[in-house]
Order: structure tokens, then sequence, then C-alpha cells
């Protein structure tokens, strides 16, 4: 690779200035990188490229641009490109729907928990929404909404139909994986996934809200979800714990690194009530340790608990289900104060 190492952002800000030959558009313009992966081993790039039109001569033209940037500017050895047609118009990407990611720096803090929560809180404030569940090697949406695990139906034109679950659209990884297999797919059948989940599935028309649950870290899917949702506002969800919180931090830093907006930090699992005296179990101000270093706002510490009546949600009259309320009410009002900065 030379006497120097590229990210794959400043590998990306290089092709987004490459012209689709089908539009005479730069790429960056019209969304065109799809999903970048560099092999270290290999010295390689990998890419999935969206073109306006997908006709031969057009390939050819942007490989032959391709390879002169990554071989014999960047100096990689190897390139491997990919393309598709860019689908915009007749996707969800084409409409006013507000994104919010939902991340972590690390597992097992109930980051799906947290996303899947506040999908019901928001519904019963009036807004419709969706989720997305892009955590691909762990995806536990379908789970937590106790959910049989099946294939989406499709349209007759092989559109997929999300699930609906008392409201909530639904799309996840788990409906296409084989049941207890892992996920052992390379970065390009990822973004290959997420271009299903955008550009192919049939999102309600009336849809305002999509929640996408992101894996724990800073991998390849991050950086493919600020290729298609480039304007996503983000929420940190971390415990109290320090060692959590130290993590969460990297993410939220990775989250800006993109240009995403945070909205905030959720603390989960901040404390347990038990007869009357509050146990604080995983520590304590790991939240608001998160919030300051991000300078960005303490959405809500969402106690340890069970729902009385699901195995994961909250009712709207439960103290942690009132606890969700609020934390959806506070992102309707940041999501609000971000469009009219």
């Amino acid at each position: 690779m030379g006497d120097y190492m590229y990210t794959k952002e400043q590998v990306k800000d290089r092709i987004n200035q490459l012209i689709d030959p089908s539009c005479e558009k730069t790429l960056g313009a019209t969304g065109g990188v799809k999903h970048i992966d560099i092999d270290d081993d290999k010295d390689s790039v990998t890419l999935i490229i969206g073109l306006e039109s997908d006709k031969d001569e057009y390939k050819r033209h942007l490989t032959r641009q391709l390879a002169k940037l990554i071989k014999l500017d960047l100096g990689f050895k190897g390139m491997k490109a990919e393309f598709q047609l860019n689908k915009k118009d007749d996707s969800i990407l084409a409409r006013e729907v507000k994104y919010i990611g939902v991340a972590s720096g690390k597992g097992g803090v109930g980051k799906s928990t947290v996303t899947a929560n506040l999908a019901y809180a928001l519904k019963r404030l009036g807004k419709t929404v969706g989720i997305i569940d892009a955590d691909v090697y762990g995806s536990s949406i379908p789970t937590i909404l106790d959910m049989e695990i099946t294939p989406p139906k499709g349209t007759k034109d092989e559109k997929i139909i999300p699930y609906n679950v008392d409201g909530i659209e639904l799309i996840s990884t788990e409906f296409f994986l084989q049941p207890d297999k892992p996920l052992m797919w390379r970065g390009p059948m990822l973004g290959k996934m997420l271009t299903h989940f955008f550009y192919d599935v049939v999102w309600s028309d009336d849809i305002e809200y999509i929640l996408v649950d992101l894996p724990p870290g800073t991998g390849d899917v991050a950086l493919d979800i600020q290729n298609f949702i480039p304007q996503c506002k983000m929420i940190i969800v971390t415990t109290p714990h320090p060692s959590a919180s130290h993590i969460a931090v990297k993410a939220g830093f990775a989250a800006e690194q993109l240009k995403h907006d945070l909205l905030g930090v959720v603390e989960n699992m901040s404390h347990l009530e038990h007869k009357g005296e509050t146990l604080k179990i995983f520590g304590e101000g790991g939240g608001q340790i998160v919030a300051d270093k991000l300078k960005t706002d303490l959405l809500a510490s969402i106690p340890i608990g069970q729902p009385q009546d699901h195995l994961s949600i909250f009712g709207m009259k439960e103290p942690i289900g009132v606890d969700y309320l609020g934390l959806a009410n506070k992102i309707i009002k940041a999501m609000q104060a971000k469009t009219t900065d």
C-alpha cells in the first residue's frame, strides 16, 4: 500500500470526486458509493457502486476511472468493483423520513431492547414507525418482539414486504438466515443486504420514523449506513459501568467522524428498584460521562426491570414505559430542532 495507509473515509472521499458517466454528476452528488471494504492482507479495495444507468459502456468507463485512482494514485495492489442501479426514485430514500441510528460501543448494553421500546413509545405518541435491524452479526429485534422467524413475503415485482408488529414495520437480517447458524458474510454481502433494506422493502407511504439498530462498534455497517442515509441522527446507548461508557464514547466520536448529528445518550440498566431501595448494580455515572465527553445530552436513564405483559416491551402505564415515553418526547423535540437548525 506504499508508505501511507488510507482509511475507508479517505478512499471514499476520493471516489466521491469521480464522475458517474451515465449522468455527468459526481458519485458524491448521486450517493453512488454504496460500500467500501479494504483488505489489508491483500492490499486491495472492494467496492459496490451505484450508477444512474447500468449500461455496460458506463460500467467500463467508471471501472477505468476507479482502477486509475485505486491502483495508480492510491497505490493499492488490487481492486474489485460491483455495480448496481441507483433506485432512489421509487424507494424510501426519496421520502422525507426521519432516521435515527441506535449505536453502542460494545454488546450487552441492551441497545436492541432500547430500540424496540423506543419504537413503541414513538408509536404511542402518534408516530408511524419502522425498524431496520441492521445488527447483522447479532440481530435480535424479532426475538425481542416475540416473533416467529420466517422469511418475509414478497410482491409480484420481487419487492420485500416488511413485517408489521403492533403497527410497527420491521425488516431484519435474522429473517434471511438459517436458524442457529452464525452469519459469516464479508463486507460486500452486508452492503447488498442493506441495499435490499433501503431499496427493495415496501415501506408504508406514511412512515415518519425509521429506527436503525446498528451493530456494536464501528465496522463496515456504520460506514454503509452513512452512504445510504447521511442525514441519520444518532443515539448512543451505554450502561453506567466505566468500561462500557469508555467504549461508548468511541462509538459517539465515530458517528461524529461520519458526520452524523448526535441526539444524545441513553444510559440503560442504570439501577434496580428493590423493596424501596435503589441498587446501582452496574455502577453509576457512565451515561453522564459519555454525554459530557461527546458534548451532548443525557436523554434518559432507564432502570432494570421486567415488563408485566411482554417479553421485553414495557406498557405505557408501567414506570419504565413512562420513561420511554419521556425519551421519545425528547427525541421528537430534538429531531425538530435539528431540522430547523
